[in-house]
C-alpha cells in the first residue's frame, strides 16, 4: 500500500507544471490576440490614411492648379530688352520719368538695354505709365518730390555724366521770327500770365550753360515743340487732349480766339527718338525738336472731329492773353547734326491718341469718374492752345 503523502506531493508538482504551461499558453494566446488586433488596426489605419490622403489630394489638386495660374499671372512679362555689355550699358536717371514724355523715354532706354532710374512725385505722372517695368533688374522707381533737391547737376559732375534738359518752344514766346530757329532769342512778356513757365524754362537753360562753363559738365538742351500721344494726362489743358476729350464726349470743341493761331504737332515716339539722338550726340547748343508741318487751331479741331466721328460743334471763346499766334520749328539743325526728323504722320498719331483716350474714358466710366476738359488758364501756366 502506497502512502498518501508522496502521492499528494507528486500530484501537486504535476498540477503546478500544468498551471505554468496553461498560463504560458494563455499568455502566448493573449500576445497573439493583441498582435492580431494591432495588425488589423494598423491595416485599417493605413487604409484610412490612404483614403484621407486621397480625398485631400482630390481637394487640393484644383487649388494647386489655381495657384499655378496665379503665379503665371503675377509673373511679370516685360517688353523685349536688348542685351548690352557692361561697357555699352548706361545708367540713366530720368526726373519726371513717370509722366507723359518721361515714361515713353523710359520705355525706349529700357528696351535699348540701359539701366534706368525714374524719379517722380506722381503729381501729374502715374505709376501706370511705368508699372510694366517694375521688378526688372535694370529698372528702379523712386517716389520723390524735388522740393527736397536732388542736386542732379552736382551728381553729373561727380560721376562725369551728361545732363539733358527738356526745354520748350515757349522760350520763343510769341515769336516775331517764323519759323523759329535756335538762334532766335524770343519775344516773351516777363510779367504776363505765361511768364512763370516761359521764363522758368529760359532761366533753366541759362543755369545749365553757366554750370557747363563753370564746372565742365556736358549739357544737352532740347527745345520741344507741341507733342501728343498716349499717356497724356486727361486734364492737362493741352489743345490735343481737350479737343479729343470734347469730341469723344460730344461736347463743343472750344477754340480760343478766331482759330487762326498755328501750331506744329509731333507724335511722342518721334520726340523720344530725337531726345535719344541728342543725348548721344556731341551737340552742346540748343536743338529744336518738333514737326514743321503747320496747322491752324481751327483746322486741327476739324480734323479731330472727323477722326473721332463726332457731331460736336466748334465754339469760339475769347482769346487768351499772350497766346502765341504762330509756332513752327526750324529743324534744319536736327536734320544736319542728329540725322533726325519726325516720321509719324499726323493722322496716324492722332488715331493712336484717340484710341488711348477712348480706352481711358471707358476705364474711368467704370470707376464712376468722367474727366472734364479744363478751361484755358488765364493767370498762370499754359493755355489749352499750348
Amino acid at each position: 500500500m502506497v502512502s498518501k503523502g508522496p502521492l499528494l506531493r507528486l500530484l501537486t508538482a504535476i498540477n503546478r507544471r500544468r498551471m505554468k504551461l496553461l498560463m504560458g499558453l494563455a499568455f502566448v494566446a493573449y500576445v497573439a490576440s493583441v498582435w492580431g488586433n494591432f495588425v488589423n488596426m494598423r491595416s485599417l489605419q493605413e487604409n484610412g490614411d490612404q483614403k484621407v490622403e486621397s480625398r485631400i489630394e482630390e481637394a487640393v489638386a484644383p487649388l494647386r492648379e489655381k495657384i499655378k495660374d496665379l503665379e503665371k499671372s503675377f509673373t511679370q512679362k516685360y517688353p523685349p530688352v536688348k542685351f548690352l555689355s557692361e561697357k555699352d550699358r548706361k545708367r540713366i536717371l530720368i526726373t519726371g520719368g513717370a509722366g507723359f514724355v518721361g515714361s515713353h523715354l523710359t520705355d525706349k532706354l529700357m528696351m535699348d538695354g540701359h539701366e534706368v532710374t525714374v524719379v517722380d512725385n506722381f503729381f501729374t505722372g502715374r505709376k501706370r505709365n511705368v508699372e510694366h517695368w517694375i521688378g526688372h533688374e535694370n529698372f528702379e522707381l523712386i517716389n520723390h518730390d524735388v522740393v527736397e533737391p536732388l542736386y542732379i547737376e552736382g551728381l553729373a559732375k561727380r560721376v562725369g555724366a551728361r545732363l539733358l534738359l527738356a526745354s520748350t518752344s515757349e522760350v520763343y514766346g510769341d515769336p516775331e521770327v517764323h519759323p523759329q530757329n535756335e538762334d532766335y532769342w524770343g519775344h516773351v512778356n516777363p510779367i504776363g500770365p505765361r511768364a512763370c513757365y516761359d521764363e522758368g524754362k529760359r532761366v533753366a537753360e541759362t543755369m545749365c550753360y553757366a554750370y557747363m562753363k563753370q564746372e565742365g559738365v556736358e549739357v544737352r538742351v532740347a527745345r520741344i515743340f507741341n507733342t501728343f500721344g498716349p499717356r497724356m494726362h486727361m486734364n492737362d489743358g493741352r489743345v490735343v487732349s481737350n479737343f479729343i476729350l470734347q469730341a469723344l464726349q460730344g461736347e463743343p470743341l472750344t477754340v480760343y480766339g478766331p482759330g487762326t493761331q498755328t501750331r506744329a504737332f509731333q507724335y511722342v515716339s518721334d520726340l523720344v527718338n530725337g531726345l535719344v539722338a541728342l543725348m548721344n550726340s556731341n551737340v552742346s547748343s540748343p536743338v529744336n525738336l518738333g514737326n514743321p508741318e503747320e496747322h491752324t487751331i481751327l483746322e486741327f479741331a476739324q480734323l479731330i472731329k472727323k477722326l473721332v466721328g463726332s457731331g460736336s460743334e466748334i465754339q469760339f471763346l475769347s482769346e487768351a492773353q499772350d497766346d502765341p499766334q504762330k509756332r513752327k520749328p526750324d529743324i534744319r539743325k536736327a536734320k544736319l547734326l542728329l540725322g533726325w526728323e519726325p516720321v509719324v504722320p499726323l493722322e496716324e498719331g492722332l488715331n493712336k491718341a484717340i484710341h488711348y483716350f477712348r480706352k481711358e474714358l471707358e476705364y474711368q466710366a467704370n470707376n464712376q469718374y468722367i474727366p472734364k476738359p479744363k478751361p484755358a488758364r488765364m493767370k498762370k501756366g499754359r493755355t489749352r492752345h499750348n
